[in-house]
């Protein structure tokens, strides 16, 4: 009779991980009945952003003479591997305008480096924040991505912001508006916001 009483408990023992489990599932399964959670994704229309607008970004190359107008530096030369400036890496503090003026007041910087990354044509990588400190904007927009510089457009991510740009998401869409050589170029950014808060 003691044998008999000793195995039955360990038979309840065996069982109580599976009943226990049995009971977490049916919990589960009574709270998402009656409160449903939504897991659906925000379908994010193209045509569509929270917000829109178009900057003008001045970038002056330092060439050894220019320290008051230069807005940027190569901090490493590039390598002998291609005619492309391969591995050549510029650090930037550009002006951004809302028009195509450089000598117009900056409403935002442009803040971070680029560096060329294909041997067999012109592409650089760029990351970047731009820091707004003006009246219509305050905050930050994280950019970041490749630049494939033949293409008449190209797009870059924005893959987040601070201030009035608080965990935004979008598309910039690079245009090469005008170009002096290596010494001066002016890129037309249009700005696409897909998630604003």
């Amino acid at each position: 009779m003691g044998r008999e009483l000793v195995s039955s408990n360990k038979s309840i023992t065996m069982r109580s991980p599976v009943v226990k489990s049995c009971c977490v599932l049916f919990l589960i399964l009574f709270l998402s009945r009656h409160y449903p959670v939504s897991a659906t994704k925000k379908i994010l229309n193209p045509k569509k952003p929270c917000k829109r607008f178009i900057l003008y970004y001045h970038d002056i190359l330092f060439d050894g003479n220019d320290v008051a107008n230069a807005t940027s530096a190569a901090t490493a030369n590039a390598t002998k591997l291609g005619n492309t400036d391969f591995g050549k890496l510029v650090v930037f503090d550009d002006p951004m305008t809302k028009d195509q003026h450089l000598l117009s007041h900056p409403v935002a910087r442009a803040q971070g480096f680029y560096f060329y990354d294909m041997k067999t044509t012109y592409n650089a990588w760029f990351a970047y924040t731009l820091v707004f400190n003006s009246s219509d904007y305050k905050g930050t927009l994280n950019i970041m991505g490749a630049d494939m510089m033949r293409e008449k457009a190209r797009d870059l991510s924005i893959v987040g912001g601070t201030g009035d740009f608080f965990m935004t998401r979008g598309i910039v869409t690079f245009q090469t508006d005008t170009q002096e050589g290596t010494k001066y170029f002016r890129l037309k950014m249009d700005i696409k916001l897909y998630e604003c808060y």
